[in-house]
């Protein structure tokens, strides 16, 4: 049995991270995904970061499960190609600045002339009204804007710090694929498309919101940014490495005390309700921090576990992949690249027991199946060599 989106065509006018990643997660979940892509270099994270035999890793992770078309949009054939494509499609997503799609010759409404149930996506930076809308964008300017890197301050001098993963970015494409998912269910009872928009901005402060904006919650009441006081690392140094724990229930507490053979903390008025562990954490963390730095990790993680507590080492890369739980959880996968060779990756995390979702397609290389589409569309041979040689298509 195919995939939970399987009879779903999506046409992907995305680049970077967030748009490619949304529609990867919906590859991943069955849907026939076209991503299109301009002449000469493509998707520019084709080119960036880790790099084999002129294929990023990256890329190779971020666009399975996809056919790549290239289709030179400047010229009048191509954005032709481009609506005969959307005619065929349910949804279409793109992630330009706000207005390019239009001048572009593919807004919302030329595209609706041939599809009139389209969903349409645009995905943004910061919104399409406002003063930073038309601003150019690259996650730390999000991660700035949101309040994560204020969040993720030193906890000492307060100076802001980054996240060193693209959160936004990747948020954005989780939060875009969950919304594309509920408009096509929207659409199968009442038959109609929308237009979704979404912006990293918008998905960034969203998610922190809970706990991060916890002390701007409530108006009338005094406002605290309590989480950045009082959020720690929660990693502590042992005798050879180094782990996390904690205790939020009473009972966890007791068996972390127990663990750490320390019963007088039992007695400390600061510590004796769950309220008063939170408002006392810096020093409590830092009483821990010196009890563990006496025993190993592995030491200290038997005695952990056997009291029940929350515990884990803190593994680098290396250890990730070889963990018994990820492997237990049959989490990565192995498999050939046509071009870069073998590689690994983790399989989509959600599990379907009916409809599965699977690694079909690797990543392709660019334009590589611009024939295989348009030939599905109707060109004769002699018209795809004609458009080659036009430079319409690549």
């Amino acid at each position: 049995m195919g995939g939970a989106l399987e009879g779903v065509r999506v046409v992907d006018m995305t680049t970077m991270i967030s748009g490619p990643i949304a529609t990867r997660i919906l590859g991943d979940q069955g849907a026939e995904v076209i991503k299109v892509e301009a002449p000469g270099v493509g998707d520019l994270v084709r080119v960036m970061g880790t790099n084999r035999r002129g294929f990023s890793a990256t890329f190779a992770t971020a666009n399975r499960n996809k056919r790549s078309v290239v289709l030179d949009l400047k010229q009048k054939e191509g954005r032709a190609l481009l609506l005969r494509l959307v005619a065929a499609a349910d949804v279409f997503v793109q992630n330009f600045r706000p207005g390019a799609a239009e001048r572009l010759g593919m807004g919302e409404a030329a595209l609706r002339a041939v599809r009139p149930d389209l969903l349409y996506v645009s995905i943004s930076g910061f919104g399409e009204t406002g003063p930073y809308a038309h601003k150019r964008v690259y996650d730390p300017v999000v991660q700035a804007l949101s309040g994560l890197a204020a969040i993720q301050a030193d906890r000492d001098s307060g100076r802001p710090r980054m996240m060193r993963l693209i959160i936004p970015d990747k948020l954005t494409a989780v939060t875009a694929a969950q919304a594309i998912t509920a408009a096509l269910f929207a659409r199968e009872r009442s038959g109609e498309g929308q237009h979704l928009r979404l912006s990293m901005l918008d998905a960034t402060v969203a998610f922190l919101w809970p706990e991060g904006m916890a002390g701007h919650t409530w108006l009338g009441a005094d406002v605290r940014d309590t989480r950045a006081r009082l959020a720690q690392d929660l990693v502590f140094a042992t005798a050879d490495g180094f782990l996390t724990c904690g205790a939020v229930s009473d009972a966890e507490w007791l068996g972390l005390v127990r663990a750490l053979e320390q019963p007088d903390w039992l007695l400390d008025e600061r510590f004796q309700s769950a309220g008063g562990r939170v408002r006392h954490a810096p020093e409590r963390f830092g009483m821990m921090a010196e009890v563990l730095r006496r025993r190993t990790t592995a030491q200290w993680l038997e005695r952990l576990e056997a009291e029940d507590v929350p515990c884990a080492p803190v593994l680098d890369r290396r250890g990730v992949v070889a963990h018994p739980q990820i492997v237990a959880n049959a989490l990565i996968e192995e498999s050939v690249h046509p071009i870069g060779g073998p590689m690994r990756q983790p399989r989509p995390a959600e599990r379907f027991d009916r409809t599965p979702s699977s690694l079909r397609r690797p990543a392709p290389s660019l334009g590589e199946h611009t024939d295989e589409v348009l030939g599905e569309l109707g060109l004769a041979p002699a018209e795809l060599l004609s458009l080659h040689e036009r430079g319409v298509v690549q």
